[in-house]
């Protein structure tokens, strides 16, 4: 009789850090540039975030308290009104200060606490600021990103596997992308800890794309399967040899040695501001795509689509509010994202009104304008949107039949082996030949009264 394979336990937990999206820096006026390409080394820099001898820090950016409220809240947790700055010590060339402004310790009060997202429990979520950039080869030491703004993200280890860990983060940073929560040009990283059947806790450090999370988890929980780790330590992830390798034993919160900072006063948040802030907070992309199935009766694969980006998904419901989805769907979900891909655009980059898109979208259905000037005309939005009345005034559609029946003819006159070719079976000819029609009359002429007209003449 086969005995049954006992299946290992498997704990995952997350701590996740970002940028917050702000200009300046925690504690000083520098320019947060995190993630820019080409800045020259310490440019954006000043005595604070250098940690100059006598240099004190300014009070918390305030977008930055902002921010990190806004995502606590998202993240469903309990927002703490008391906050203490606390100095975590450590001696490393990127912080020469020696230790490190956050709102996490042993004697700390995160932002937020107890939340839940996506079924996934939050230990809790709070603010710190960046060390510098050390180069380890050179020695060099790049200041511009020390005392940028930090939110990190700690659940508590309840995924059993990779792509469960996938899936959540994508989630999670498509629901911060809707209140620009984090630097989408930096990306996040993530410390990854994992554990098999309740033993000794493993962390992975520094892990900085969804492909080399998913690839360490992989490879982590195979070699704990086969030795079985005796005490907790911190690894990293070798994405060339896709192995983790030992860094150093875990260290305990008492070897950072948290004491509070007495240059920075307790930071408190009061119930009001909660309140205002957590009333300002957009739908999550989650309940924007039950709205659009469920009120507005989208099928969901152009739902998944207009809710991926809020600036489209609110866009689109101004539309829809005038439009038939039949209409509004299609030239939103292609027509619109046509233009922005073609230009290299995102959305929050041009200047698009809704009442001009409408207005468009409307002298289609009025059948004023073809699909092909319509189309011709929202190449024209970019970069900035205007109403298309005086356009379409121009360029009514043609859609006597013999006005229309007068220019194909003269069509099939001038491409006579076009047609010769329609008659021996190569139907492709009729395309070429509505193509000259719809030139010859600047996408004015009904598209299917073309066809019908060339189709009956070539009989």
């Amino acid at each position: 009789m086969q005995k049954d394979v006992k299946k290992n336990q498997i704990m995952i937990g997350l701590e996740i850090h970002g940028y917050l999206s702000t200009k300046e820096k925690l504690f000083c006026n520098c320019k947060a540039i995190h993630g820019a390409k080409n800045a020259e080394p310490n440019t954006y820099i000043c005595p604070i975030c250098t940690s100059q001898p006598g240099a004190k820090p300014m009070l918390p950016n305030s977008e930055a308290v902002k921010k990190i409220i806004q995502i606590a809240l998202i993240l469903n947790c309990k927002i703490n009104d008391k906050l203490i700055w606390q100095r975590k010590h450590y001696d490393w060339p990127d912080l020469p200060k020696g230790y490190q402004n956050t709102l996490s310790g042993t004697y700390a009060t995160p932002v937020g606490i107890r939340g839940t997202f996506q079924s996934i429990r939050i230990r809790e979520a709070h603010l710190e600021e960046d060390p510098a950039a050390w180069n380890p080869l050179t020695g060099e030491v790049d200041y511009n990103r020390s005392g940028s703004p930090l939110v990190e993200i700690v659940t508590d280890p309840d995924f059993k596997d990779s792509e469960q860990v996938v899936e959540w983060l994508k989630q999670l940073l498509h629901t911060l992308s809707y209140i620009n929560a984090i630097d989408k040009d930096s990306g996040i990283k993530a410390d990854v800890n994992v554990s098999i059947n309740n033993g000794e806790r493993i962390e992975i450090k520094n892990i900085n794309s969804l492909t080399s999370i998913k690839n360490a988890i992989d490879i982590e929980i195979i070699r704990q399967e086969k030795e079985p780790p005796l005490t907790q330590e911190t690894r990293r992830y070798d994405e060339a040899k896709n192995i983790t390798v030992k860094m150093r034993s875990k260290e305990q919160a008492e070897d950072y040695r948290f004491i509070s900072d007495p240059d920075l006063p307790i930071l408190k948040i009061e119930n009001k501001r909660v309140k205002e802030i957590k009333s300002n907070l957009p739908e999550t992309p989650q309940e924007k795509l039950k709205k659009l199935i469920k009120k507005h009766k989208i099928d969901k694969n152009p739902a998944e689509i207009l809710t991926k980006r809020i600036d489209i998904a609110e866009f689109f419901e101004k539309v829809i509010e005038q439009i038939p989805k039949e209409i509004a769907v299609p030239w939103t979900t292609i027509e619109l994202l046509r233009v922005l891909n073609y230009n290299k655009k995102e959305f929050d980059e041009v200047e698009i009104q809704p009442s001009h898109f409408i207005e468009l979208l409307k002298l289609i259905k009025q059948e004023k304008i073809t699909e092909l000037k319509a189309k011709e005309i929202l190449n024209q939005f970019i970069p900035k949107s205007f109403s298309p009345s005086k356009q379409a005034e121009k360029n009514k559609k043609i859609s006597a039949v013999d006005k229309i029946g007068k220019i194909c003819k003269d069509i099939l006159s001038a491409n006579k082996q076009a047609v010769s070719d329609f008659k021996s079976g190569k139907k492709e000819s009729l395309n070429f030949l509505i193509g000259q029609v719809m030139k010859e009359t600047q996408k004015r002429a009904d598209y299917q009264v073309v066809r019908k007209i060339l189709e009956k003449m070539m009989k």
